[in-house]
């Protein structure tokens, strides 16, 4: 996709001036590195000989004592002592480093100033003397003394060039750099003034046109039907707009595209400025966002008025929740004002007293319960369009788009995948094509099989398989009888999801895990409701009838049996004692409220409702494992001896659902819904230890 950074520059002057612009940027940048280059070389050259070693005190007194020594130069500059080694010692091993620099200095050391160096010399002499006729008694001081006696010379001048240099180079760097700015205030125009300080406050959004080679079109966007049908009509309003005002109708204002992350919200903006033929600016909401105050309030401004003078056209903020964030709600008070006054600038060029004739905006969140309510009225966002995830011919559809460069072989069935992956988004789907292309190179194959895309999709739900891991055979004995549990209660249970798959090798952070096929309904009938909370609850029932003991293993059906429960009593009014009656808050308010909507009475019972529904789902499912026992062990036994089961296995052993309708007998599986055991009590408060693509 080809982007043009400066798509504003025939309204200042041309085409040229980027251009130019740039070159003398590029002059500049090049003057100051020949300056730093320059400064460098200087510094190398007129710096220390490099072939000069550092000693410390130590290795000084080592070289008088061994008479190394021919003699000492001050250089008060840096009070720095460089060592001159006599000629006898530069033919010895131990300074093989530094015999071919004959000319000296040889080694250098740092010191104080001169007159206690003199007095620190006088020192090491002494004591070199004093070791020597410690070490040979036959001898006088009269007669050692002058042998260890050296000339110390003092070096008092001044490096001038070098001292220049320090006081100059960095002046020129500064001249150097403002000579670039001030090259670049005279130019720089178009979004984010290239680089322009004072420029800080124009718009950051890339332009899209016809020519800009934008290659995405309604036909690259798989499903979504209903959200191209009215983002159709809105690029058909810029097409044909008298089509709609010869009958008095108006261009909506703006459009705003709400759904879960993954279901394709940016990418039909993209669409959108490949059909439209007109001018397309697209940024995110962060884009508005800086440290400075009011420079979102002046991106905005800046933005429509390049909008209005490339009229009609399309402007596309995503994630506009960023700045979008309703106003007043912020526990802290008075920290966001900057968000705040970039957002009041939006509503007022969207619907203010100056009009935007012939542009249009658009957006997407995924967080629309706290975007502002001034900004989602009518007026400004006149449409909101819900981009949910794919149905199944949806999702045949995406398969088929992202395998269009994926040399798959003839055995794959995309239908059939389209089944296997319901409550997938379409970036999850891409993300199953990907990951089944990765799986078949990694196995070296010429095509991208069915056994690649089952491996990709099992790999995406459950995590990667963990063969490595070892359980006792204690730990494996109830991982396999836990998920036989689920499976033998879902199997028997009319509105329970039917089971696809049980396997006990680990997977991502679980030790077993099973595969379900959800309905894809949109109502849930309570029957359905409790069907559902009674297999979770499975697992644990298994546990309790064989062994007579619980573990931590089903952590994430209680969690979910919990949630369950919970919603069916206070936000369905399933329960007969609550009533009818609802405590969800669709409008996201009771998150900034410090009480609940109910009193502490109410709270009571509805904790003692939930308590009862769940326990009585929990009885239930040991109920029917007691009296199902005998199929239960042999289901567990082939799944230790096997470790992965499907369902002909269990209609083998408990034979057909009785309820199962010819129709669903004939169904192709699906494996959508992940039911997995914790790894250890250590990782008990995962939230990602059981897996659901059931929208329930």
């Amino acid at each position: 996709m080809a982007e043009n950074n400066t798509p504003f520059n025939k309204a200042n002057g041309g085409n040229n001036a980027p251009k130019n612009n740039k070159n003398k940027t590029s002059s500049t940048l090049s003057y100051i590195y020949i300056i730093i280059a320059v400064a460098i070389g200087i510094y190398f050259l007129m710096s220390t000989n490099t072939s000069m070693q550092e000693v410390d005190n130590t290795q000084f007194k080592q070289m008088v004592e061994n008479k190394d020594v021919e003699h000492v130069e001050y250089v008060s500059k840096n009070h720095r002592a460089n060592i001159y080694l006599n000629k006898d010692a530069l033919k010895q091993s131990r300074h093989e480093s530094v015999s071919e620099n004959v000319e000296g200095p040889q080694y250098f050391m740092s010191v104080g100033d001169y007159p206690s160096f003199q007095e620190d010399l006088k020192d090491i002499k002494a004591t070199a003397i004093k070791k020597a006729l410690a070490a040979d008694t036959t001898l006088k001081e009269t007669d050692i003394i002058d042998s260890y006696d050296f000339p110390i010379k003092q070096d008092n001048s001044r490096n001038w060039g070098w001292d220049l240099m320090i006081w100059f180079l960095p002046m020129l760097l500064i001249v150097g750099m403002m000579v670039m700015w001030m090259r670049s205030m005279r130019g720089g125009s178009g979004p984010g003034g290239g680089g322009n300080i004072f420029s800080i406050g124009k718009s950051r959004a890339k332009e899209f046109d016809e020519k800009s080679g934008q290659l995405v079109t309604f036909k690259d966007v798989a499903g979504l039907e209903g959200a191209k049908f009215e983002i159709e009509e809105v690029v058909d309003f810029l097409k044909n707009p008298k089509k709609y005002t010869v009958l008095g109708g108006k261009i909506p204002k703006g459009v705003l595209l709400v759904g879960p992350p993954g279901t394709g919200k940016t990418l039909l903006a993209k669409a959108v400025a490949g059909e439209a033929k007109v001018p397309f600016f697209s940024l995110s909401g962060s884009d508005f966002v800086e440290m400075f105050v009011g420079v979102g309030a002046s991106r905005v401004r800046d933005l429509f008025k390049t909008a209005k003078e490339k009229a009609p056209c399309i402007i596309f903020i995503d994630e506009i929740d960023a700045i979008g964030r309703a106003r007043g709600k912020n526990a802290m008070s008075n920290v966001n004002d900057e968000r705040e006054s970039t957002l009041n600038q939006l509503l007022t060029e969207m619907d203010g007293f100056s009009t935007n004739a012939g542009v249009i905006i658009m957006a997407a969140t995924n967080r629309a319960d706290i975007l502002d309510r001034a900004l989602l009225r009518a007026g400004r966002f006149d449409r909101q369009i819900q981009v949910e995830l794919p149905n199944l011919s949806e999702r045949l559809g995406i398969f088929g788009v992202h395998v269009r460069n994926i040399k798959i072989g003839p055995d794959v069935d995309l239908e059939f995948f389209a089944k296997q992956t319901p409550g997938f988004s379409g970036a999850d789907i891409a993300n199953v094509c990907n990951e089944a292309a990765l799986i078949a190179a990694r196995n070296n194959k010429e095509f991208v099989e069915k056994e690649d895309f089952l491996a990709a999709v099992d790999r995406i739900i459950g995590g990667l398989e963990r063969r490595s891991s070892v359980l006792t055979p204690e730990e494996k004995r109830a991982v396999a009888y836990h998920e036989s549990g689920h499976a033998t209660v879902s199997w028997l249970l009319r509105y329970a999801s039917p089971l696809v798959k049980v396997t006990i090798v680990p997977r991502g952070k679980a030790l077993g895990a099973a595969w379900y096929l959800p309905e894809e309904r949109q109502l849930t009938t309570y029957d359905q409701m409790v069907d559902e909370m009674t297999a979770l609850l499975g697992g644990r029932a298994a546990e309790d009838v064989i062994f007579g003991q619980l573990s931590t293993g089903a952590l994430n059906d209680l969690e979910r049996t919990s949630k369950m429960a919970y919603a069916m009593v206070v936000y369905y009014g399933l329960d007969k004692k609550i009533g009818n009656v609802s405590y969800y808050d669709s409008t996201g308010q009771q998150e900034y409220s410090f009480g609940k909507p109910y009193s502490e009475k109410t709270a009571q019972e509805i904790d003692q409702q939930v308590h009862e529904l769940v326990e009585s789902c929990y009885q239930r499912a040991k109920a029917i494992l007691e009296e199902h026992k005998d199929e239960l062990e042999k289901l567990a036994k082939i799944l230790l001896e096997r470790e992965v089961i499907f369902a002909e296995d269990v209609e083998r052993i408990l034979g057909k659902r009785p309820f199962e309708t010819s129709e669903e007998s004939q169904a192709t599986p699906e494996t959508p819904s992940v039911e997995a055991t914790p790894e250890s009590p250590e990782d008990t408060n995962n939230d990602n230890l059981e897996q659901t693509n059931s929208p329930e």
